[in-house]
């Protein structure tokens, strides 16, 4: 019964930390969208921007 009580707990601790590396993930994964999604605007913008210009 020890051994399956030790077995249960080191497989709790090996879950709860491959959670915390997964949500890592997504949480880089959702900032760098973030950052691409305003560079892709911001170059947008200025493509326009330089288009509309009369020189």
């Amino acid at each position: 019964m020890k051994k399956l009580t030790s077995l249960l707990l080191v497989m709790m601790i090996v879950m709860m930390t491959s959670c915390e590396v997964v949500g890592g993930i997504f949480k880089a994964g959702v900032w760098t969208g973030i950052i691409i999604v305003a560079v892709v605007i911001a170059l947008i913008i200025w493509l326009i921007s330089r288009g509309t210009r009369k020189n």
